[in-house]
C-alpha cells in the first residue's frame, strides 16, 4: 500500500498541498503554525517542518522570521518563464478578475494563425480569449492557443472569473492535465488599434506590450502558446534558478 511505502513527511506534504489548492490557505495568507498543523495531522513538529520545507523548496510557501509561513503561489514558476498573474495580484493585495470572451477552433494551417509557431499551426488548434482585470480595470488581453486534442471539451465554465483558480496555468494543469517543463518568451511593443483602444479604454495608437510565450513538454513538443497584450508599465526580474529537483526514496526513514 502507498501509506506503507511513502514516508510520513511526504504524505503530510501532499495533504498540506491539497489544502493549499483547495483554497484553505489563500495566496498571500499565512499557513497555520507548526504546532497547529501537527495537531491537525496527528504528526510530530519535525514531520511538519520537513513537509513545509518541501513546500518552500517547491515554491509554494515562504518562511519569514517571526511571522511563520506564508503562501506565495499555487502555481510555482519552476524553471520556466511562466508565472501566475493571478497569484502575483493576490500577493499584492489586489483583486484580479477574468472576463471570458470566446473559445475558437481552427483547422490546420489556418491563415489567421500565421504568427503562431509552425509546429502549432500544423495542428487543429483551440484558442481561449480572456480579458484580465485588476480592481475592475482592464489590464491585459490573453489569448491561449493549444492543440485541440489537449483542450477537448473546453467550455466557458472551465475558466472562472474570480478567485485563485482563474489562473490559466492552474486551469491547464488541473482541469486539462497538461504538463510542461520548458518555455520561451518574446517581448515586443505594438500600438493599439481601434478595437484594442476601446477594450482598454485608451486612445488609438497608445503603446501596448506584447508577450508571446510557448511552453514545451520533456520531448520538446509544444503544449500551449500564449499571447498577452499588456497596458501600463511592466518590470522584469532576471535571476538564475538554483532550485534542485527533490527526490524521495520509498525506503527513506519516516519521521
Amino acid at each position: 500500500m502507498e501509506t506503507d511505502s511513502v514516508p510520513k513527511y511526504e504524505r503530510t506534504y501532499r495533504s498540506i498541498l491539497k489544502r493549499l489548492k483547495d483554497g484553505h490557505y489563500p495566496v498571500g495568507g499565512r499557513v497555520p503554525t507548526e504546532v497547529e498543523l501537527a495537531g491537525q495531522f496527528g504528526v510530530s513538529r519535525v514531520t511538519i517542518r520537513r513537509a513545509l520545507d518541501m513546500l518552500i523548496q517547491d515554491g509554494y510557501v515562504e518562511s519569514r522570521q517571526g511571522s511563520g509561513y506564508r503562501v506565495i503561489t499555487l502555481t510555482p514558476a519552476s524553471d520556466t518563464c511562466l508565472t501566475s498573474f493571478t497569484d502575483a495580484m493576490l500577493r499584492a493585495g489586489l483583486e484580479p478578475r477574468s472576463k471570458f470572451i470566446s473559445i475558437d477552433h481552427f483547422a490546420p494551417d489556418d491563415p489567421s494563425l500565421a504568427a503562431l509557431p509552425a509546429e502549432l499551426r500544423a495542428l487543429p488548434v483551440t484558442r481561449v480569449v480572456r480579458l484580465r482585470l485588476v480592481d475592475n480595470r482592464p489590464s491585459m488581453l490573453v489569448q491561449t492557443y493549444a492543440p485541440t486534442q489537449y483542450l477537448d471539451g473546453a467550455r466557458p465554465e472551465d475558466f472562472p472569473e474570480l478567485g485563485p483558480n482563474q489562473s490559466i496555468l492552474r486551469i491547464l494543469s488541473d482541469r486539462f492535465a497538461l504538463t510542461w517543463s520548458a518555455a520561451c518568451e518574446d517581448i515586443s511593443p505594438i500600438l493599439a488599434d481601434a478595437p484594442l483602444a476601446e477594450m482598454f479604454a485608451m486612445p488609438v495608437g497608445q503603446p501596448l506590450l506584447k508577450q508571446a510565450c510557448s511552453a514545451f513538454d520533456d520531448d520538446g513538443k509544444i503544449v500551449f502558446h500564449e499571447e498577452v497584450l499588456r497596458m501600463g508599465s511592466v518590470s522584469f526580474n532576471l535571476a538564475q534558478s538554483t532550485r534542485q529537483l527533490r527526490h524521495t526514496s520509498p525506503i527513506a526513514q519516516e519521521l
